[in-house]
């Protein structure tokens, strides 16, 4: 719970902390030393810190917005009843064996449609995946973050074209401050990697999920199709499903939870992401100018469309600004699964689909290819500007015209 406090309280701490950092201070060699360290934010708990490290402390006015900012308590996020009968343990991939199971397809459609126009963000319940697989993929995300460091040494890197590897902020030198979480990050389609590439402490519960995790993901594509009014299989022919990457994140207790992000604000750079989250909390979605809890829901996922995908359907879905709060109660697991290929060379271009466009609904973005639009959110890291502002036609016309 953030605590909401006077614009003069917030300015005079703020002011303090930062006139208490040395001018002398040496940041670039502080994140060498914490990245050669190769122990992430775990390390640094470990080793029993009492204070963050001055990477991890957000810009003034970050900082100031944090300690103002209260959420919108009114505001609920969406849950959608998929009415998907559960797979078991063992399930086949093809998608067209799922079925939805309730008496109004029509329902649910809305449902979407709504959720993806005004939120962005939705949890969904009755999706198929059983309980039982959720609570061991977070049990095996806790286990490998929890192994000795020196084991998970092994896989440490920040090579780009890598498909296993753990590492801590994947933008660590071009972030305005650090967050306070570890990563494990594999690519797991469509050329996914060898076993022995998997870590041993969580291979199998991995590959279980990612199976039933990209099935639902077709079926999400199917039906956000059809709430375009589409072709159900439209969104899946341009290679939306094609590829996935999950991403293992740890957040630690952290002893100065005020002073930094867990997962500082940002929109996706992919079509869609499903997320699974533990019973600790800490998400946020920023609707209506209000940050709004995304509570853990027994069961659930959290589903959110991407900056591709607002960008493929014209601003009609949208991909909106989410955060993670860090807090001093974890260590708080969640798993994020990416659909998106951008480890891979693909010539496809994506723009505005053209059947959701009209002389009264003329395009919003230019082209791009998924390669092109990854190098521009690589670049400027989680800096908490939208990608999606450097690929609009104004922004283009404006460049050309000055």
């Amino acid at each position: 719970m953030i605590m909401v406090r006077s614009e003069s309280e917030v300015d005079g701490e703020v002011e303090d902390l930062h006139d208490s950092i040395s001018s002398d201070y040496d940041r670039e060699k502080e994140l060498k030393a914490f990245d050669d360290s190769k122990a992430g934010v775990k390390g640094l708990i470990d080793a029993g810190v009492a204070k963050i490290p001055r990477i991890f402390v957000r810009p003034a006015d970050e900082l100031k917005e944090l300690r103002l900012q209260g959420t919108g308590n009114n505001l609920k996020v969406p849950v959608i009843d998929l009415g998907l009968p559960s797979s078991g343990s063992q399930i086949e991939l093809e998608e067209d064996k799922i079925n939805i199971n309730r008496c109004n397809p029509e329902e649910i459609l809305d449902e979407l449609r709504r959720a993806s126009e005004k939120w962005g963000f939705f949890q969904v319940v009755n999706h198929g995946i059983p309980t039982s697989l959720l609570d061991d993929m977070l049990e095996a995300t806790r286990r490998f973050h929890e192994q000795p460091t020196e084991v998970k040494m092994e896989f440490y890197s920040r090579e780009l074209m890598r498909k296993v590897k753990f590492s801590s902020n994947f933008d660590l030198y071009q972030s305005p401050a650090a967050n306070w979480r570890d990563s494990l990050f594999c690519v797991m389609g469509p050329d996914p990697p060898s076993l022995d590439e998997l870590p041993e402490t969580c291979r199998d519960a991995m590959i279980e999920y990612s199976k039933q995790v990209r099935r639902l993901g077709f079926k999400l594509f199917e039906l956000l199709s059809e709430a375009l009014h589409l072709n159900p299989h439209y969104l899946k022919d341009m290679d939306c499903a094609a590829g996935h990457i999950m991403l293992f994140h740890y957040y630690p207790a952290c002893p100065e939870p005020e002073l930094t992000m867990g997962t500082s604000k940002h929109s996706d750079p992919d079509f869609l992401t499903i997320l699974l989250q533990d019973h600790i909390g800490g998400l946020q979605v920023l609707h209506q100018n209000h940050w709004v809890d995304v509570p853990p829901v027994p069961g659930a996922l959290v589903v959110n469309i991407g900056d591709l995908l607002q960008l493929m359907s014209n601003d009609r879905f949208k991909s909106v600004e989410h955060r993670v709060l860090a807090n001093c109660v974890g260590p708080r697991v969640s798993v994020a699964c990416f659909f998106t290929t951008h480890l891979h060379p693909s010539t496809k271009i994506y723009g505005p689909i053209k059947e959701l466009l009209s002389e009264d609904y003329s395009p919003i973005y230019r082209e791009t290819s998924l390669k092109d639009f990854i190098a521009y959110y690589d670049s400027k890291g989680l800096d908490g500007n939208s990608a999606l502002t450097h690929f609009k036609l104004s922004n283009l016309t404006e460049s050309m015209g000055s």
